[in-house]
């Protein structure tokens, strides 16, 4: 029997790796940022290319490619494809 992969983090996904995002661990002024860049509960993003050590992460989301802040990625959990 195979274990179900639990949430993680955005930083914890490896390059070209996606997943649904879950939740965002944030307020309200951090989660409407968020959704009007297309980054909301249910949405598929793709880690594009992660920095080394504490850069940002380029993702793609809604078939936009964005850069997040390493600590703003950090807040988004998202569930492995």
């Amino acid at each position: 029997m195979e274990l179900k992969k639990s949430n993680i983090s955005l930083i914890e996904l490896e390059d070209g790796q996606s997943g649904t995002i879950v939740s965002l661990n944030g307020g309200r002024n951090l989660t409407k940022r968020l959704a009007d860049l297309g980054i909301s509960p249910g949405t598929n993003i793709t880690v594009l290319r992660r920095s080394l050590f504490s850069g940002p992460v380029q993702v793609e989301v809604a078939g936009s490619k964005l850069v997040l802040g390493r600590g703003l990625a950090s807040k988004i959990l998202v569930k492995p494809q």
